[in-house]
């Protein structure tokens, strides 16, 4: 089982009404929910654990995980708020608005942790959900205690704009739980503010030597490509027509560890030497589940089918 560790939260999506006039509509989503959501779509054995709260937009975060074959027994369900984001959307690019103050999801901590059951083979962690405390130092906690037997994965999906104020910690924790994971997934964007200006097969590199074993590389409409000590791969990217980017990265996420999960190689074993067909099939199925979610509106991420 892959186990989806990081925010849920409501995206309220910029719409036009009936009348003609702009308004906003609710959905499901976070960075670590989507991948949670396109992981059970695909057809991987997918579990979620966030703090959740029990309001009316908690029960529709619930509910949307159920209905895409998500297992919610490790939720940490609590009477506070849920967080909500406004997106604002601009050439199909999203930037966020996020309302995040006291909310079950900001509140985790660290006596909400779940005890793991052996069949959890993978923990995926990043987003949002690692800048502000109690939750980031909670989901710090919970990689610090697994990584030693379990696969840990971290997409930090870094928002600037978010982490105002908190850079020097947020970086700090950020290169902590990247030393730890097995497998590490960046945009382009973010693998320069963190590691500054160069090659990205470079800066991959350097990130390989402080600990992990995969460094994937997410390059936009280019496409993406897997790096390792000894190997760079690269998958072009499906053309489509682009809806919006919502969700974009977090389906990557869900399609490179379907994929792994499927060669049978989330192991901590098996990821020191991985075969340039299984790196392939990673990029193939994150690249192409990435472009049915471009291709509609909103975190849509595919059923297996789809693909």
């Amino acid at each position: 089982m892959i186990l989806s560790c990081g925010e849920a939260l409501i995206d309220m999506l910029p719409r036009t009404a009936t009348t003609g006039e702009a308004c906003f509509a609710p959905y499901a989503g976070g960075a670590v929910f989507n991948t949670a959501i396109a992981l059970g779509r695909l057809g991987a054995p997918s579990a979620f654990f966030s703090g959740v709260s029990t309001d009316m937009l908690g029960e529709i975060l619930a509910d949307t995980l159920t209905a895409s074959q998500v297992d919610t027994q490790f939720l940490a369900r609590s009477d506070r708020s849920t967080t909500v984001a406004f997106v604002k959307l601009v050439d199909g690019q999203a930037t966020y608005a996020f309302y995040d103050e006291a909310t079950a999801g900001r509140m985790l901590s660290t006596d909400q942790l779940p005890s793991l059951p052996g069949d959890v083979s993978t923990l995926f962690f990043g987003g949002i959900s690692l800048v502000n405390d109690p939750a980031a130092s909670t989901y710090e906690a919970l990689q610090t205690r697994e990584a030693a037997t379990r696969v840990t994965m971290i997409d930090p999906n870094i928002r600037p704009g978010f982490i105002a104020g908190q850079e020097t910690q947020y970086r700090a924790r950020i290169e902590r739980m990247i030393a730890r994971a097995d497998i590490v997934k960046l945009s382009d964007e973010d693998l320069h503010w963190l590691m500054g200006a160069g090659d990205l097969t470079a800066l991959a590199r350097q990130i390989i030597a402080t600990g992990p074993k995969v460094v994937f590389i997410t390059e936009g409409a280019a496409g993406a490509r897997a790096v390792t000590a000894s190997q760079d791969r690269f998958f072009a990217a499906t053309k489509v027509t682009v809806a919006d980017t919502v969700g974009a990265g977090d389906t990557f996420n869900a399609g490179a560890l379907a994929a792994l999960h499927q060669a049978g190689v989330l192991t901590k074993t098996a990821l020191t030497d991985l075969s340039d067909a299984t790196l392939d099939a990673a990029l193939s199925l994150g690249t192409r589940s990435a472009a049915i979610t471009v291709s509609r509106p909103g975190a849509n991420p595919p059923w297996a089918h789809e693909v």
